[in-house]
């Protein structure tokens, strides 16, 4: 069991024995920080915040902590900490781009403000299931000026189905935690990522439909 958690390399190697060797209390706030701090703190750069769901799961798995309760800790620390991530792009503005650390991951940055000017709130919800985006579009969010109560509902639905899936899966996965944790962070998001998209688009489109099936002027006037 062991020798599986290391497969990940050190950082992971940590966080799974960490996870899995500590008290049900323990275990909730460990769990509740890792994620948190993925968008409130930029950690997800380092240590993805779906690994910490994942684990979490396995430790209800394992009956040391409730399933139902796992599931609302990881959903309002992800809610709560791209909150703060908003609010600090919201004061901090632009100074928060010019950041050192920010800047190494230009590439990434561009990108997901391009996908917050194209999307606006839809890009807050998916990038919920992207890395890097996850650690990035609260803040930029804040940076843009994007109002808070659109900002909350598209934060609050992202996390609610990211968390509560997470979590499953890690529940579900039980040993197999290592293998999950990596599919999470590659095929599963790609996945979600698509679904998402197309749903957008079959969205547009019968928007688009319903629009040309309306009168284009204004009816005749009555003699």
């Amino acid at each position: 069991m062991r020798a599986a958690g290391r497969d990940g390399g050190a950082p992971v190697s940590g966080l799974v024995d960490g996870i899995l060797s500590v008290s049900p209390a323990l275990a909730y706030t460990l769990v509740a920080l890792l994620v948190f701090a993925e968008d409130a703190l930029f950690i997800g750069f380092v240590i993805p915040g779906e690994t910490a769901a994942v684990l979490g799961g396995v430790v209800a798995s394992r009956g040391e902590v409730q399933l139902g309760v796992m599931m609302a800790v990881v959903v309002l620390a992800a809610i709560i900490g791209d909150s703060v991530g908003y609010e600090v792009g919201k004061h901090m503005g632009p100074r928060l781009l010019e950041n050192r650390f920010l800047l190494r991951h230009r590439d990434n940055l561009a990108k997901a403000q391009d996908f917050l000017r194209r999307r606006g709130g839809s890009a807050v919800f998916l990038g919920r299931f992207v890395a890097l985006f996850r650690a990035l579009m609260p803040a930029l969010a804040g940076v843009s000026g994007m109002h808070y109560p659109r900002f909350l509902a598209s934060n609050a639905a992202g996390g609610l189905i990211w968390g509560a899936g997470f979590v499953l899966l890690g529940y579900l996965a039980g040993n197999s935690y290592g293998a999950v944790a990596k599919a999470a962070g590659e095929d599963v998001t790609a996945a979600v990522v698509v679904i998402g998209l197309a749903a957008l688009v079959i969205w547009r489109v019968r928007r688009a439909r319903n629009r040309k099936r309306q009168p284009s002027g204004p009816p005749p006037a009555e003699k």
